[in-house]
């Protein structure tokens, strides 16, 4: 029990920068970013990943485009502000820096 809930823990902890990578690579549609993350072994539900996204909008990190749908509604696309480029960065080096660790951690392992 204790181990997953360290394992979901960790899984949410990573899961902000995860979803600014992938919408670093460009325009992406929100279930798009999801099948990603499947991808990835990450695995969210729309429940989890709407909020998110409107958070980062809301934090100036994300802006989004809406673009016509041949098969529906229009489709709100995602993609990363200045700001939310400079954020990645500094977590880039965030994630570098916590992987050294862990790598160094288990190096010295007795």
């Amino acid at each position: 029990m204790i181990a997953e809930n360290t394992q979901t823990q960790m899984r949410k902890g990573i899961l902000e920068y995860c979803v600014l990578l992938i919408i670093s690579k460009g325009e992406i549609y929100a279930s798009d970013i999801i099948a990603e993350l499947k991808k990835a072994r990450l695995l969210v539900v729309e429940g989890t990943l709407y909020p998110l996204l409107t958070r980062l909008k809301n934090n100036g990190l994300l802006s989004y485009n809406w673009v016509e749908s041949t098969s529906g509604p229009p489709r709100k696309y995602y993609l990363l502000t200045a700001e939310g480029k400079e954020i990645l960065n500094k977590l880039d080096i965030t994630w570098m820096e916590l992987s050294y660790a862990i790598e160094t951690s288990k190096q010295t392992k007795s």
